[in-house]
Formats: structure tokens, C-alpha cells, sequence
């Protein structure tokens, strides 16, 4: 970091462990989260490729990696299969997602985008991060002793089998209980730095719409948090002798085989109701901070004001919302009342109505846009086209008489991962590049990324695409081997080797991104302070951005995307005066 750098942020010599491990500053704990996710994606990649290696060549050795993972010949048993369905869906989606969107950005980006040196509370922004790496051993913990027990309730965890499982389960549920209280301890941070720490002139019209995503991200964590963190309580407890969700006298000692035919004790469709509760709303928690950040990154390539500014937070806010009372659509095969399961049908559906706004509002943005199509645009652009393709195999789901069918087929996969795969990381990808400058100094290699981006973007849809067929032809998740399927077996083995070839392209076209982020950080490109003629707050601060963010807090004149508005150039930052609103009021 320069002397210019030290003296406009503020500077202080720490020690390495004060420094790096320790540290209560955000863009470190950001950068921290950033890393941890990273280390957790390849391994979550790892054993998806091991899944699909099976399904495309079962009873044959996964290669490489086969021997190391299971021992002996490297031969994928059918308990194994389905402890590395849990062990990747745990680690892809509460060790990579929500940490690297909420986690890793809402950390680097909301002090800096609301005009402030550091979260409100920065002891407890580093407890959060440090309670997170609990969970990350525990849940390595639980993959080493899980593929020699039984580990075996997939990542939902459903009560009975969970109350089964050997020591893997129990680090499992010890780790999701971390996981959880980071988020809780991170949530009450944005919540409370983005109310009371903005900027003179920053009113709530006058914030990105990023940080607007990660301060309702974070109500969504407050509120549905706890209910799983009390849930994952009641199930350890169960595993320790008592009985929540377990039908009283099911199982006897654990044994399967011993039943008795009780009906006092606990309710299996209780742990359906507390997890989904949380889970689907994290769902839009693995979504929203993505929308936010390809808003802007499609802002800023477009060379154009963000279209419906107003409606485009109005809607965030609206899919959170409906978010919280949709969860029993996930047990549509329960027994529901079919009048209850109605409700939740139409509720669903009508998530599709803000959605559709979104979509609408960043196709105006482009629409007749100075369009850069640099690395990051690309990236924000492919995240719009599979969230649309994701949200529309979400309406069939929706339907009740449908969803009889294709639950938990692969149809179920495909769209899971066009939304949470080919949405969110699409915008991380789009984000990292973006934001690099900022984090270290150095931009990140334009040719590699548009390989990657372009790699990505063929290899995904050829994996994730197809599952849609073969889910309408009811292959179903989580099962080990389909060669014996009398149903057009041939043509279900043959797409399932075309997917696994695309994954194990889709897993090695990564590399690529690897190579340029970690060789950029060295010998990358030096930044200036405003590489991207972008408008919002962190922009206006050297690169990388200094210890303490801002020598003088910034006073804001207007929006952040006001691009074309002057006649000297084509964006305003918003510390000029000048081509802007006047300052908002109520702050």
C-alpha cells in the first residue's frame, strides 16, 4: 500500500496474526470469507464429479481422486453415493454460496458503499468469520468419519434418518450450528451498520442496489435463522436420548430392524416444517445478494442508470417477503390438505411477479446501452439468462399436480443449480472481477476471464441442461446406479456419460479462473483508483482500498448510477456535485 494510500485511510503496523488472522477489519474478514469459500468450492466440485463419475460408469473406479476418497480400489459404494450427495449440497451451499455472497462481499462492500471506516461492530464482524471456521473443521470432521458411518439424511437432514446416523451426523449438526450463528452474529453487523453509519446525503433511494440486497439478505438471516439453529438444537438433543421428531419407540437402540407400534413421541413432518422454514427463505439468501451485485455490474456496462430503480428494490424487498410464507411447498408430497397446499401454490407462484420485474428492469438497462462487453457484463448478463431459465422450470414445481411428478427427479437438480449455480455464481464470478482491483490492487487478466466466462457458460448449460430430460423421465436423485432401469435405459445411460463428460469440463474449466485470480494478485495489471469509471463511494478511494476506507467521511450529492447524465463524460460519482437529484430526505 502506498503513503498516499496510509495517510487518506489511516494507517496501523499489526503484527501477522493481528493482521491477517485476527483482524477486525472488514475487507480482511471479506477477504478471509472469500479465500475459505474457494478451498470449499473445489472440494464441493471434487465430489460432485465423484457422483457424477458413478452415475456415468458405475462399479468402475473413480479416477484420480477415487482411492483417496474411498479407499481400497476407489469404487463408490451406494451408502457412499449418498453421503457425497449430502457432503456436496452441505458444503456447495452453506460453505461457498452464502458465505462468499454474504459473507465474503456484504463484508468488503457495505462499509465502503455506505461511506463508513468499518462495520458497527468489528469484534464481533471477526467473531462471526472465526465461528464460521469452527463449523468448516467440523464439517470436514464429519466427511472423514461419515464415509466410514452412517451419514446418510442428505443435506436436508430428514428426521428419522438423521437420528440414526453415526458420529458423521452429529459433526454435521455441530457444524450447521456454527454456520448458523455466524450468520446471526453477521446479520445484526449489516443491519446495523447500514441504518446507522451512512454517509451525509447517502438516503436509502441513494444506496446501491448491492448493499440494498445484502441489508435485506440480512433480515431474511435474522428472522429465519434461529428457527433452524433451534431445529438443529432439538436434533441433537434427540440424538442424545430425547424425542422431537421421532414417532416414540420407532427404532429401538438405533436398530432399523426393531420397530414397535408406539404412536407417542415426536413428529417426523415437524423437522420438514422448522428446516424448510429457514431453507426456503435461504434460498432467496443465496439469490438476492447475486441480484444485487449483477444489478450493478450490468449498470455500469450498460453505461446506463439502472432501470426502475425504485421498483427494482420494491421488488427485492417483495420476494423476500414471500419468501417466508412459501416453505410447504417443498412437502407437497407430504398429505397436505390439498386447500393448505393450494395456498402455498398460489403463493409461489406469485414470487414469479417480482422476479419478473427484476428480469424486465435489467433487460431495460441494457436496452440501447453503451454496452462494455468486458468480463464482468458477460458475467452479470449469463447470471439474468439462467436465473430465467432456473425461474421458469421453478413455475412447474410451483403446480402442485406437476411437482407429483417430477419431485425429486432431476428435474428438481437442474433447476436448483440454474438458479443457485448458474445465477449466483455467474454474478460471483462477475463480482470477483469486478471488485478485484479494489481488494488487491491489480486487476485480473481480461483473455482469461472471457475464457473462463465463455468455458463456464457452454460446459453448465450441456451438464445442467439435459437434466430436465432426464428427470421428466424419472430418474430420480440420489440413487447410485440407473443401468437397470428398463425405461429407455440406453438413452438415460447415454445422457448421463454426456453430463458427466460436461461436469468434469465444466469442474477443469475452473482452473482457469484459479490461475488468473491467484497469479493476478502478484503480478497482475496495478490498478487505478477508479478502473471501471463506476460511480459509487468505493470508487473514490486508491485501490486497494485503504486501512480505515475514507480520510474524511464522503458527503454524497445523488444516486449511484447516474452514467450519461454530463456532458464532459459519462459518469458522476456520487461525492460530485452535479448531474444528480437532490440530497434525499430523512437523513
Amino acid at each position: 500500500m502506498s503513503d498516499a494510500a496510509h495517510a487518506d485511510g489511516g494507517h496501523h503496523e499489526y503484527g501477522f496474526f493481528r493482521k491477517y488472522i485476527w483482524s477486525t477489519n472488514h475487507k480482511v474478514i471479506g477477504k478471509q470469507f472469500l479465500w475459505s469459500s474457494i478451498f470449499f468450492l473445489f472440494i464441493a466440485g471434487l465430489l460432485a464429479l465423484s457422483l457424477r463419475w458413478n452415475l456415468a460408469h458405475p462399479g468402475e473406479p473413480v479416477p484420480v481422486i477415487g482411492k483417496l476418497l474411498f479407499g481400497g480400489e476407489g469404487f463408490v459404494k451406494p451408502e457412499q453415493f449418498t453421503m457425497l450427495t449430502s457432503m456436496h449440497g452441505t458444503i456447495m451451499i452453506f460453505f461457498v454460496i452464502i458465505p462468499i455472497l454474504v459473507g465474503a462481499f456484504g463484508n468488503f462492500l457495505i462499509p465502503l458503499h455506505v461511506g463508513t471506516h468499518d462495520m458497527a461492530f468489528p469484534v464481533l464482524n471477526a467473531a462471526s468469520y472465526w465461528v464460521f471456521w469452527v463449523g468448516c473443521i467440523l464439517i470436514l470432521i464429519a466427511g472423514g468419519v461419515g464415509f466410514n458411518d452412517a451419514y446418510w439424511a442428505g443435506w436436508t437432514a430428514y428426521a428419522p434418518l438423521s437420528t440414526l446416523g453415526g458420529p458423521g451426523m452429529t459433526f454435521w449438526l455441530l457444524a450447521m450450528i456454527c454456520v448458523g450463528t455466524s450468520s446471526i452474529l453477521g446479520a445484526v453487523n449489516y443491519i446495523t451498520t447500514i441504518v446507522k453509519m451512512r454517509a451525509p446525503g447517502l438516503g436509502w433511494m441513494r444506496l446501491p442496489l448491492t448493499t440494498w440486497a445484502q441489508f435485506i439478505t440480512a433480515i431474511l438471516q435474522l428472522i429465519a435463522t434461529p428457527v433452524l439453529a433451534a431445529a438443529l438444537t432439538m436434533l441433537t438433543f434427540e440424538r442424545l436420548g430425547f424425542n422431537f421428531f421421532t414417532p416414540g419407540g420407532l427404532f429401538e437402540g438405533g436398530d432399523i430392524t426393531k420397530t414397535t407400534l408406539s404412536h407417542s413421541g415426536g413428529v417426523v413432518l415437524l423437522w420438514q416444517h422448522t428446516f424448510w422454514f429457514y431453507s426456503h427463505p435461504a434460498v432467496y439468501i443465496l439469490v438476492l445478494p447475486a441480484m444485487g451485485m449483477a444489478s450493478d455490474l450490468l449498470s455500469v456496462g450498460a453505461r446506463k442508470p439502472i432501470f426502475g430503480y425504485t421498483a427494482m428494490v420494491a421488488s427485492i424487498a417483495a420476494i423476500a417477503g414471500l419468501g417466508f410464507i412459501v416453505w410447504a411447498h417443498h412437502m407437497f408430497m407430504s398429505g397436505m390438505n390439498p386447500y393448505l397446499g393450494m395456498a402455498f401454490m398460489v403463493s409461489t407462484m406469485l414470487i414469479a411477479l417480482p422476479s419478473s420485474i427484476k428480469v424486465f428492469n435489467w433487460l431495460g438497462t441494457l436496452w440501447r446501452g453503451q454496452i462494455r462487453f468486458d468480463v464482468p457484463t458477460l458475467n452479470a448478463i449469463s447470471f439474468v439468462s439462467m436465473f430465467v431459465i432456473g425461474g421458469l422450470s421453478g413455475i412447474f414445481m410451483a403446480a402442485t399436480p406437476v411437482d407429483i411428478h417430477i419431485h425429486d427427479t432431476y428435474f428438481i437438480v437442474a433447476h436448483f443449480h440454474y438458479v443457485v449455480f448458474g445465477g449466483s455464481l455467474f454474478a460471483v464470478f462477475g463480482a470477483i472481477f469486478f471488485w478485484f482491483p479494489k481488494m488487491f490492487g491489480r486487476m485480473m487478466n481480461s483473455t482469461l476471464g472471457k475464457l473462463h466466462w465463455f468455458l463456464t457458460f457452454v460446459f453448465f448449460n450441456t451438464t445442467f441442461f439435459p437434466m430436465h430430460i432426464t428427470g421428466l423421465w424419472g430418474m430420480t436423485r440420489r440413487y447410485s446406479d440407473y443401468t437397470n432401469v428398463p425405461m429407455s435405459m440406453d438413452d438415460m445411460q447415454s445422457l448421463n456419460r454426456m453430463i458427466t463428460y460436461s461436469a468434469i469440463c465444466l469442474g477443469t474449466s475452473q482452473l482457469v479462473f484459479l490461475f488468473n485470480f491467484a497469479w493476478s494478485i502478484w503480478k497482475g495489471k496495478p490498478a487505478d483508483a477508479n478502473p471501471w469509471q463506476a460511480n459509487t463511494l468505493e470508487w473514490t478511494v486508491p485501490s486497494p482500498a485503504p486501512e480505515h476506507n475514507y480520510h474524511v467521511v464522503p458527503t454524497v450529492h445523488h444516486g449511484p448510477y447516474e452514467y450519461g447524465v454530463r456532458d464532459d463524460k459519462d459518469w458522476t460519482p456520487q461525492t460530485e456535485t452535479g448531474g444528480g437529484a437532490p440530497p434525499a430526505a430523512g437523513h
